[in-house]
Parts: structure tokens; C-alpha cells; sequence
């Protein structure tokens, strides 16, 4: 059990960094041939924590992470509620008294589709108890549940949190939260959690201050204390009652890696009571409430093995747990997040002070004090910036509707596009020239949605469904077009060919309807090139996703200049329903993140040439937060997709920008056969799972250094990272990006950026666009024009601007 906790400490860095963070990316070849983005790095992890803002989530706290459909923010112009007999509260409908005296209290928060624990909804809680139950002597037992289906409460709302400046003033106000479910509990009367839904974060940690918890089956419900995610920890008494009842070391694989825990594996380790039908929660939560009020019913608590007692139950074995997940967190995080290491503080400080108020006053403290620090800060704002993106911005009904998509490429990024489309319940074309083809793309998808199964996270029936949702054609298949007639979309995956592009917009057009979507997939060619000659060009649009489709979540939305607005906001909103978190940018080479990431490459270069060591490299960007450095990014990636990338942006239009590296040194080790880790060596060499700097590589790169200049570390991050930024600054300057919450965000998830830095826009704010500026006016000075910032920089650095309020 040491190992599998140590494992689970691994899965802390894949959390907060999300499904999108753990990888660092860049465009490369795919199976079919096209220009696509690669993975590059994974983290080790425990079976698969729960995605980050996860496209699919989104935060909210005393901490918790969301779905993405969910709307926890306070709206500024919310109209006064005014109590009426049919409806006494805001947050909570009218209690219900069963005749055998069990009040059933639903919370229903009203005008949002989800319910979050506010301070106003605090506030009312304290006065529906007081009315209601306080000095009700009818009343046996609470249960409580939710009026709204298939969600219990997502957390608390994050909103309360970001408004408060001083974050000291939070510490009084999870104390008054604490003493209310302490003092619910003081009635003395069985307390009944009934979850549906999500009960993620405070929601949680609500349903763990009650007697019983039943659950539903259904695949919305959802049990986790996601807080790491946003750099906190959980506040409302969670580091202390959850480990007394699934054990020390699931209590820390939850926490550290904020992984949703299902129904099955809820109730087998303790989490809840009871597992039911959706139908039948609230009756038979009010029976159990019942049961426990009259003593005919006990919790039965799963007892701990002799082997977990041995570990968790005494100083020396816990000392080996804290030990060993205490190496794995610097290991894979390098200690660059806080939460984690607090979160085992207030552990650790709740078992030496097992009784009295103490360790929970040590907890909220500990959530204050992480609630103002800039990583919490950070990564709140990308939370923020994947709420903002769940939006087009256009009218509700401007997108059309998409009932049928059809895929063309079969490759891994079409199967992949193809995969998290019939996930969602569309309909999927999936077409490539042949059965082997098609053949290999349907073995992907079958295979990645086994390993779910196998894993639990989906049910044979729902694998069923999806494969039913897909329908492999070929081109030689007499009903293409009979198919196509009725696609309302069709996504574009093949090689990366300008010619072969608009030879399959031709093919397109003449069997698809007038109002069929043609997206295109390309990272490199020019939407408009693609869209020249088309008989419907305001339908042609780029949407480019990132490898591994199924993990990745990022996905750039490029519209062309003649591109209609429906076309824009269907493919958003496609894009959103695969899971994706959508950025809009502009139609040029590069588009957004692959633009930054060219200057970054040709840098990589430049310090290999003033004698930076391969390993000194990588490590000084991994220390600067990165997931990975670049040398390994190489080589991972492969070099001869690098080279190609960094000479296409080079003869792009970035102009000086792409100067001061010479990345010829790639297409050398290209000839030679140093690929990177497909062909067995490149930077590294690989024997297995360990590598090792190749040392004719090694010899042959100090061949391209002019003077060794003995750089820092310092100097390392500061030269890379800044070419990385300025170029970032330079797209909102251009407006290929339309403001600094898009940059930020599709540079974290696209390129793997310091989730803990927010992503550059927020970075500059951290440490003073003005002090950047000088910065790199230096390295201007000192290496070249390839370092001046670009206008934008300048001018919010003269008015002491900043990007984000």
C-alpha cells in the first residue's frame, strides 16, 4: 500500500496540471501524415485522476472543480429575491415533513443550473435550521438531497473567494461554516447526505459531516475534493473527516490528486453507505433516516486490514507514507505548488491533535493563507479563463445544429476526432482509402474505450453506444455519398497537402448539403488557401486539435476572412460537446501556439550554441515549471518533425523574431538518423524506460558552440521563456488573439506552460511588465534584436499596465 500511495502522490502533477497540462507539445507528424501536435510527456498516475478545468471542468471552492456546464458565478445585476409562502428561500426549496417525521431539506439554487455553497447560501442554511428543524421536536432525522436532477453541489461558489482581498477575512468566514455543521449535529438526530450528481469539494464535505451517505448510480454522480486544483486545500473540516472514514492513504490519494471517485468505488471504500437507483434515492434516504432515528439500522463500516492498520494506525508506518509521498510530490512538481504540501500539514496536524477544535482551526488557516498566494491565484485564473471560454459570444441560435459528423483520415487524428465525437452522442462518418485503414482507426477508438472499461470509467453499454455511432466508409463504398448527403459537418484530417486539401473541399461540396461545415484540421496551411476556389468558403473553417485528441484539451478555432459567423460558433460549440476548451485566433501560419512556440525552438538552439549542456537545458526549464524540457520535448516529439516546424516558421512571416538559432543542427541530426526516441536515439539514448544524453549527439552539438558563456540557470529560463512570451504578447498585439485570457490559456493547455504562473499574460503581471521589458532590452543589447519586446510590451511597461485586473 506504501507503493500505491507513492503512485498516487505521482498523480498530483497530472491534476493540477489537467489532461492538457501534463503534456508539452508541438507540431508533428501523425499516422496519416498530417501536421498535427504531439504528445510529449506524461506523468506517472494512479489509475486517472479527474481532468483539470477540465474542459469538461471547471472550479469552484472552498474549493472544488466543476463541470463545464456549470454556473456558480454571481451575476452583477441578480434580482432581489423576495420570500413568498410557495418559496421561503433562495437556495433551498421549502422543507418537506414526512408524516413519520423525517424533513427532507433540497437545495435549489435559484436561476443557476447547478447548486454551490456561497456565503449567502451559508447565511441562509444557518436560517432555514433555525426556522425549520432547530426547535422542531417532530423531527427524527435530515436528509439531505437536491431539487435539481443529477447535480448534488458542485462546491463552493469561487466567486466569494476571489472577492475577498484580504484572504485572512475567509478564516472567519469557514469558521462560522464549520460551527453550523457542528451545531446541526449537536440535535442530536441522524443526518442523511442523498447524492446525485456531483458532490465535489464543499459538497463533499458537506455529505461527510452527516451519518449516512447514499448515492446514485448514475454516471453524473461524481464524489471528489478537487481543491489541490485550484491551490487550496479543502476548508470545511475535509483534511480531517474524510481519512477516519476510507483510511489514511484514500483520503491522500483523493486529496493530492483530486480525482473523482464513482459510485462503485465510493461504496466499496467507505465513501458512502449505500448505492441506488436515481428513482429511488430520497425514499429510501428517508427509510435509512428512519432506520438510524428508531437504532434498526447501523453503518456498517468496512473494517481496516491488519496490513493498513500496520501503516496508517501508528507513527512509524505513517512516517513512511508521509516519506514516500513527500518524494514523489517534489519529484514531479519540484515543489512549485503548495496546496499539497499544506494538505499533508493539516493531516498530519489533526492526527498528533485528535480531539477539540484545534485541527480545524489549523485547516482554515492553512486555506487562507494558500488562498493568497500567486499560484492559487494562477491557477484560479485559469479557471476563470475556461469559464469565459464555454461561450462563442454570438445570439443561442446562430450555430446549427450538428446531428451527423463526418471525419476523413482515419489516421490517429482522425480516429481521434472521431472518438471524442461519438462519445458525445453524434453520429460519426469515419472515412479513409481503404478497410485497413478505416480498419486501424476503429482498433483505436475500440481499444482506448476497453481501457475504460476495463478500468470502470464506462460501462459495457456505453461502449456499445459509441461504437454503434460510428459508421466506417471507404472511398470505394457505393453509399459515400449517400452518407455524406447527410453529414452536417465534416472535419478534416489528412495529410498535410494544400493540393489534396482542396481536392477534398471539391469532394465535399459536390455531395454535402448547402449548409455543411467543412473544418479542416492543419496546423501549418493557410484556411484561406484552403478555402480558395470553394464554392461555399463562408462554410470552410480551421479547427486544430492536439494530440492525443481524446486527452488534449485545447482546440484552436481558425476562421478565415470570409468565414460566416454560424460557421464559427457551430464549430465552437461542437468542439465544446467533444470536451474541448475552444480558443478563436487568427488565420496565419503558426495560428496561436505553434506561433509561440517557433522563437522558442530557434532559442533552444542559440544556447546549445553558447554552450549550454543538454542536460542543463532541460533541466532549467523543468525547474522554471515546465512539464518538460526541450531536449526531451525533441525528442520525444521527434527531431525531424522539430526541424520541419522551426524551418517552416522560419521562412513564415515572423521575420527577426525567428532569428539568432541555428536549426540546420536538427535537419543534420535528421540525416544521421538521430531521430529521438522512435529510432531508439537523439538527444538522449533510450533503453527501455531510461535514457541516457547520447554522447555522439553530445559531441556533435558542442561542434556548433561558438563560446562557452557559462550561463546561469537564471539566464537559461529568462532567455527561453522570453522569446516564448514576447511572441505570446506579439499575437495579442497582432490580434491574432482576441484578448490575454485566450493567450493564457491556450498557451497552458497547448504548450504545457507553468500552470502555476497562470500562463504568460499572467506571468508578466507577476513579475512587472516593466521589469521584463529591461530585461529583455538587455539580452537586445547583449545577443541580438531577436530579444526586443514587442511594441505592446512597451507601452503597457511605460503606462505600469497590467494584463489582468
Amino acid at each position: 500500500m506504501m507503493l500505491r500511495q507513492g503512485r498516487a502522490a505521482k498523480d498530483l502533477v497530472r491534476t493540477i496540471r489537467g489532461r492538457a497540462l501534463s503534456t508539452l507539445q508541438v507540431p508533428s507528424k501523425s499516422q496519416n501524415g498530417s501536421l498535427t501536435l504531439q504528445s510529449e510527456a506524461r506523468f506517472s498516475r494512479v489509475g486517472r485522476s479527474s481532468e483539470f478545468l477540465t474542459g469538461r471542468r471547471s472550479f469552484a471552492s472552498t474549493a472544488a472543480v466543476t463541470t463545464a456546464d456549470e454556473d456558480t458565478q454571481v451575476t452583477k445585476d441578480e434580482a432581489p429575491f423576495v420570500p413568498t409562502p410557495e418559496r421561503k428561500y433562495k437556495f433551498f426549496q421549502n422543507v418537506e415533513f414526512t408524516d413519520s417525521g423525517v424533513a427532507v431539506i433540497r437545495f435549489d439554487c435559484l436561476g443557476k443550473s447547478v447548486n454551490s455553497i456561497s456565503f449567502a447560501l451559508a447565511d441562509e442554511s444557518k436560517e432555514l435550521w433555525a426556522n425549520e428543524i432547530e426547535k422542531n421536536d417532530k423531527v427524527k432525522a435530515v436528509v439531505f438531497s437536491s431539487a435539481k436532477p443529477g447535480t448534488f453541489i458542485v462546491g463552493a461558489d469561487i466567486y466569494d473567494i476571489k472577492k475577498t482581498e484580504n484572504k485572512q477575512d475567509l478564516i472567519p468566514v469557514i469558521e462560522g461554516g464549520l460551527k453550523f455543521f457542528q451545531h446541526i449535529r449537536s440535535k442530536g438526530i441522524p443526518l442523511v447526505a442523498a447524492i446525485d450528481g456531483p458532490a465535489l469539494g464543499g459538497g463533499l464535505e458537506w455529505a461527510l459531516w452527516c451519518d449516512y451517505r447514499i448515492c446514485t448510480d448514475s454516471s453524473k454522480t461524481k464524489m471528489g475534493l478537487p481543491e489541490v486544483k485550484l491551490g487550496l486545500l479543502p476548508g470545511f473540516g475535509g483534511t480531517q473527516n474524510l481519512h477516519p472514514l476510507v483510511g489514511l492513504q484514500n483520503a491522500m490519494d483523493m486529496m493530492l490528486t483530486g480525482k473523482d471517485i464513482r459510485p462503485s468505488k465510493a461504496k466499496k471504500m467507505g465513501l458512502v453507505d449505500l448505492v441506488v437507483a436515481p428513482a429511488s434515492l430520497e425514499s429510501v434516504a428517508i427509510d435509512s433516516a428512519l432506520g438510524l432515528a428508531d437504532k434498526t439500522l447501523k453503518p456498517k463500516r468496512k473494517p481496516k486490514s491488519f496490513f493498513n492498520r500496520l501503516l496508517e494506525d501508528n507513527s512509524f508506518g505513517r512516517y513512511a507514507i508521509w516519506d514516500q509521498i513527500n518524494k514523489m510530490i517534489m519529484k514531479n512538481t519540484n515543489g512549485k505548488y503548495p496546496s499539497p504540501f499544506k494538505i499533508i500539514d493539516c493531516v498530519k496536524y489533526g492526527l498528533d491533535n485528535p480531539t477539540g477544535d484545534a485541527k480545524y482551526k489549523y485547516e482554515r488557516e492553512q486555506f487562507a493563507s494558500l488562498a493568497a498566494t500567486s499560484e492559487s491565484e494562477a491557477l484560479i485564473g485559469i479557471f476563470d479563463g475556461m469559464t469565459q471560454m464555454k461561450k462563442h459570444g454570438y445570439s443561442a441560435d446562430t450555430a446549427l445544429p450538428v446531428k451527423s459528423v463526418a471525419v476523413m483520415g482515419a489516421g490517429l487524428m482522425g480516429a481521434g476526432i472521431a472518438q471524442v465525437t461519438a462519445e458525445k452522442g453524434i453520429q460519426v462518418l469515419l472515412k479513409d482509402r481503404n478497410d485497413e485503414s478505416v480498419g486501424r482507426g476503429l482498433s483505436y477508438m475500440q481499444d482506448n474505450w476497453k481501457k475504460k472499461v476495463k478500468r470502470k470509467r464506462m460501462t459495457e453499454h456505453k461502449y456499445n453506444l459509441n461504437t454503434s455511432n460510428v459508421t466506417p466508409l471507404t472511398d470505394d463504398n457505393p453509399v459515400v455519398e449517400k452518407h455524406f448527403g447527410k453529414a452536417d459537418m465534416v472535419i478534416e484530417a489528412v495529410f498535410e497537402d494544400l493540393d489534396l486539401k482542396r481536392k477534398i473541399v471539391s469532394q465535399v461540396e459536390s455531395s454535402t448539403s448547402e449548409k455543411c461545415i467543412f473544418a479542416t484540421n492543419t496546423s501549418a496551411i493557410p484556411i484561406a488557401s484552403i478555402a480558395e476556389g470553394a464554392k461555399r468558403p463562408e462554410n470552410i473553417i480551421g479547427m486544430h486539435y492536439f494530440s492525443p485528441v481524446p486527452a488534449m484539451l485545447l482546440l484552436e478555432i481558425i476562421p478565415h476572412e470570409g468565414t460566416r459567423d454560424s460557421t464559427i460558433a457551430t464549430a465552437f460549440e461542437v468542439g465544446t460537446k467533444q470536451g474541448k476548451t475552444c480558443i478563436v485566433v487568427k488565420d496565419v501560419p503558426g495560428f496561436y501556439v505553434n506561433r509561440c512556440f517557433g522563437p522558442y525552438l530557434v532559442e533552444t538552439a542559440a544556447l546549445l550554441r553558447d554552450g549550454v549542456p543538454l542536460d542543463k537545458l532541460d533541466k532549467a526549464i523543468k525547474n522554471f515549471g515546465m512539464p518538460v524540457g526541450p531536449i526531451s520535448l525533441a525528442d520525444d516529439v521527434g527531431i525531424d518533425v522539430i526541424s520541419h516546424v522551426a524551418n517552416f516558421l522560419s521562412n513564415a512571416d515572423l521575420g527577426v523574431r525567428m532569428e539568432g538559432g541555428d536549426v540546420s543542427m536538427m535537419g543534420d541530426m535528421v540525416e544521421k538518423g538521430w531521430l529521438g526516441k522512435k529510432s531508439g536515439e537523439g538527444f538522449y539514448k533510450y533503453n527501455g524506460k531510461k535514457k541516457t544524453i547520447n554522447p555522439e549527439v553530445e559531441a556533435y552539438v558542442k561542434s556548433f558552440v561558438q563560446e562557452d558563456l557559462h550561463l546561469s540557470e537564471e539566464e537559461i529560463q529568462n532567455r527561453l521563456v522570453s522569446r516564448f512570451v514576447n511572441e505570446a504578447a506579439k499575437c495579442l498585439e497582432d490580434e491574432i488573439i482576441a484578448n490575454p485570457v485566450v493567450g493564457d490559456v491556450g498557451l497552458v493547455f497547448g504548450t504545457g506552460f507553468a500552470p502555476f504562473r497562470g500562463g504568460p499574460f499572467r506571468y508578466l503581471d507577476q513579475v512587472g511588465v516593466d521589469n521584463y521589458v529591461d530585461m529583455m532590452n538587455k539580452y537586445a543589447d547583449k545577443y541580438g534584436p531577436q530579444f526586443e519586446p514587442c511594441q505592446l510590451l512597451k507601452d503597457y511597461a511605460a503606462s505600469n499596465k497590467k494584463f489582468h485586473n
